[in-house]
């Protein structure tokens, strides 16, 4: 996702200086990242990759950060890096549902790896359409799945719409997306929404279980000038190519604020270890239409709406109706331990 032009604070944010990170432990989850690769993208699949706690089943590329094409190229560089190739890299969607396509390599770089270059890509893209691979991977382990969208939700949406029955068959979705106290972008959306409004309400009222993970808590999961020192004191492939990406978000997103909000590796973190971040249970639908709030998350707090109802010439409030919530919302985060758990992972790599 972009870099915010400004940060809202919300929450609590708990501190806790850790040098070595433990989940608790379990059978790896199954995963499937669908990204668009992306600075903030790649350290989330370097973290996710480099986790026993996650079994990678795919990752699924779709436009927002960059080009679809660029993505794939991105997404194929970087399990390569990894060594993983194989956890299938399937394309997906090539644009939005209804918009044009808004890419940003302002905040990305020319190729939307902060212009860090790596080798040319010893793995081969899956055949296979993204949505269709998504769908296939449900039904192969029902109940076991957990959806990790960290750019627009385009390939997620489509899967939806081709196949519902795949929801009630996801374990859970983690989204990076979203605000329940301003955007990035302008002031009510934030980035991964607003390049597919109508990709996110789908995606949102669909009816699976579903964690956001939006700038209420990434805008204060700051990745500082210290912790990039701290990642250089160990080399290696990957650790170093991190360092080389974070560096660009540093001194370019951290103009301001102090640091590099770590907005899709904190989503991969989330399902890592839920405990990282606490929630609220919120009725959430994304705003299409407004010419000022187009793409916003839309959060009711307390789930109740009041009722109105006609008397002649005008409404009358006869009573308080309730919403049932579709979302739990990320309101705040232990970020230094999460901070400390990404580092870990990538030290020496």
């Amino acid at each position: 996702m972009k870099a915010p032009f400004s940060i809202v604070l919300f929450g609590t944010l708990a501190l806790c200086s850790v040098t070595l990170y433990s989940a608790p432990v379990e059978q790896p989850r199954k995963v499937i990242i669908d990204t668009d690769p992306g600075t903030d993208d790649a350290m989330a699949i370097l973290l996710a990759l480099n986790s026993p706690e996650l079994d990678v089943k795919a990752l699924t590329v779709v436009p927002g950060n960059v080009t679809a094409k660029q993505g794939l190229q991105n997404a194929l560089k970087l399990v390569s890096l990894a060594n993983r190739c194989e956890v299938p890299v399937a394309a997906g969607a090539q644009h939005p549902l209804l918009q044009k396509l808004i890419t940003a390599e302002y905040w990305h770089g020319a190729n939307g790896l902060g212009n860090v270059e790596l080798p040319q890509a010893k793995c081969h893209p899956d055949p296979r359409f993204g949505p269709d691979l998504i769908i296939e991977l449900i039904h192969t382990y029902p109940h076991e799945i957990m959806l990790l969208p960290v750019g627009p939700e385009t390939n997620i949406a489509l899967a939806v719409l081709k196949d519902p029955s795949i929801v009630p068959l996801v374990k859970e979705v983690i989204v990076m997306g979203g605000s329940v106290s301003g955007g990035n972008v302008n002031a009510s959306a934030e980035a991964n929404i607003y390049n597919d409004p109508e990709a996110a309400q789908i995606v949102f009222n669909a009816g699976w279980p579903l964690t956001m993970v939006g700038l209420d808590v990434g805008d204060r999961t700051l990745f500082t000038g210290a912790h990039l020192a701290q990642l250089r004191r160990t080399r290696g492939p990957q650790n170093d190519f991190a360092a080389g990406v974070l560096k660009f978000m540093v001194d370019l997103w951290g103009k301001g604020t102090g640091g590099a909000a770590m907005y899709d590796p904190l989503a991969i973190g989330v399902a890592i270890d839920a405990a990282l971040v606490t929630t609220q249970n919120m009725r959430v639908d994304v705003e299409t239409l407004g010419e000022f709030t187009r793409g916003e998350t839309v959060a009711n707090r307390h789930n109740t709406v009041e009722r109105n109802v006609l008397h002649g010439d005008h409404f009358v409030i006869e009573g308080v109706d309730t919403l049932q919530p579709n979302v739990r919302v990320c309101v705040s985060v232990n970020a230094e331990t999460f901070l400390q758990m990404f580092i870990s992972r990538l030290s020496g790599k």
